[in-house]
């Protein structure tokens, strides 16, 4: 699956950061540049410690990077301002671009988008963060419980509460607020909750989480043995291609491209709600993506060779045009 010209490139892959994500890119970026020296390509570990462009630019120059392997997770890796500071340079880079990776980013912005285009997704209220801070007492549902509340733009489940009792509201409403400007107050589906991933534009198998914790939360997602992975998921086949095709419109509506993975939750009547769409889900060992692709045919080393492929592609259309270095 390596074309011959990716062995000759640098391959820059960046991770860390300074989200509430960075152990977690730590994870991701190690394991993709490992598959990707596996592969014999030239691949370069790249820690992100500053947002600023100048010194990210200056990272890239110094290391003579010819493509970009994005592994970082959250706040600029995951919400498109690097990939716009990368647009802006003309420098090739893995995943979807600056604007997809902006909307996919926040829930509230994508939730909004999908549902005026026939997706279905829960019922939901928006709050900001000046409302809690100020007490404001028309804050919607605080009676009508469960609800889901959870900062607009973090990944990882961070900062989510499920919200059972009233007592429960207002401190699941701070902690939302500590991390963003608008929170996400979601209906709860009570159901089985669903991920798809997307390669190229092929879905892949539907995987059925089954967390052993209240739900699917950062410490459910990153420690072993806390999650049960049902692939493929024990859904009737009509369903898993339902499920498929929503991944596929959602990710093509949003504009993405290269991969990415959808979330849902499957009603009792088999009906699934769209819950988010991550431009840039993880690459650990209990990471999803690479279970389902690895179900579909692609060992690991191959899944990072067919991303950066994609990149390579959009390289060598641009290089074309405008003859690269």
């Amino acid at each position: 699956m390596k074309e011959p010209a990716l062995t000759s490139l640098t391959i820059g892959v960046l991770m860390g950061g300074c989200s509430s994500e960075r152990e977690i890119s730590f994870k991701t970026g190690r394991a993709i540049v490992q598959a990707l020296q596996t592969s014999g390509c030239q691949a370069v570990p790249i820690e992100l410690q500053s947002h600023k462009t100048r010194e990210v630019l200056a990272l890239l120059k110094s290391n003579h990077v010819d493509l970009v392997f994005i592994a970082l997770h959250g706040a600029f890796g995951e919400d498109g301002t690097l990939q716009a500071v990368l647009e802006a340079n003309h420098i090739p880079y893995t995943g979807s671009d600056s604007r997809s990776s902006r909307l996919a980013m926040n829930k509230i912005a994508t939730q909004h988008f999908l549902r005026e285009k026939g997706i279905r997704v829960p019922d939901h209220w928006i709050v900001s963060t000046a409302e809690v801070l100020k007490k404001n007492q028309s804050i919607p549902l605080c009676s009508d419980l469960p609800v889901v509340v959870k900062p607009a733009c973090e990944g990882s489940s961070v900062g989510i509460t499920i919200v059972r009792d009233g007592s429960e509201f207002e401190p699941a409403l701070k902690v939302a607020a500590s991390y963003d400007q608008q929170i996400l107050i979601e209906r709860f589906i009570p159901g089985r909750e669903m991920t798809v991933g997307i390669l190229g534009r092929q879905p892949l198998t539907p995987i059925e989480i089954r967390p052993r914790n209240a739900f699917f939360d950062f410490q459910a997602k990153y420690e072993k043995g806390k999650t049960d992975y049902i692939i493929p998921a024990e859904i009737p086949e009509a369903v898993a291609q339902s499920l498929q095709q929503a991944a596929l419109q959602a990710f093509d509506l949003l504009g993405c491209r290269d991969f990415a993975r959808a979330d849902f939750i499957l009603d009792d009547q088999d009906r699934a709600y769209f819950l988010e769409l991550n431009t840039i889900p993880g690459f650990t060992s209990t990471s999803l993506l690479p279970m389902a692709a690895r179900d579909c045919g692609y060992s690991f080393e191959d899944l990072c060779l067919t991303i950066l492929s994609f990149a390579q592609k959009r390289r060598l259309k641009h290089c074309q045009s405008s003859p690269c270095d």
